[in-house]
């Protein structure tokens, strides 16, 4: 079971990248260039909120079923922090990710009670890039893409 959800959230991965690089670039250009707020603009930000989520729910039971969650009764928390790898994989990665998740679902929940195109639009891209950023800070890149 561990090397399927494994897998899938490896693979979803892309896609919310690809969705989030999509709904942050467009939010910036849209900001930039003064232009209006459409209905795309929210189907984007909506479904890069829902594909973050599924991806938060899919690394979260990988999480309960990684056979590294033992290293904590082995090591403890001490042992685990001393370790540049099981850090990365046991606190780094699900905390800076969750946080990222967070920041999305609050661009979105704000951007939603904002009156005009240049605030909806600037609310969506401060948020979402700033998810993206730490998305991409976070990537156990060696395992991801190796």
């Amino acid at each position: 079971m561990y090397s399927v959800v494994k897998t899938l959230h490896s693979y979803w991965a892309y896609l919310v990248l690809i969705i989030l690089i999509i709904a942050a670039v467009n939010a910036i250009v849209k900001t930039v260039g003064d232009k209006e707020y459409e209905a795309n603009d929210f189907r984007k930000s909506l479904f890069t909120l829902i594909v973050s989520h599924i991806q938060l729910l899919i690394g979260l039971i990988l999480y309960v079923v990684s056979p590294r969650l033992q290293l904590f009764s082995e090591l403890g928390m001490g042992g685990v922090m001393k370790d540049a790898v099981n850090r990365l994989y046991l606190v780094e990665h699900p905390f800076v990710n969750i946080l990222a998740v967070a920041l999305i679902t609050i661009g979105y929940s704000k951007h939603k009670k904002k009156l005009t195109s240049k605030a909806k639009l600037k609310t969506i891209a401060i948020f979402y890039t700033i998810a993206l950023l730490l998305f991409l800070s976070r990537i156990p890149w060696s395992d991801w893409i190796g």
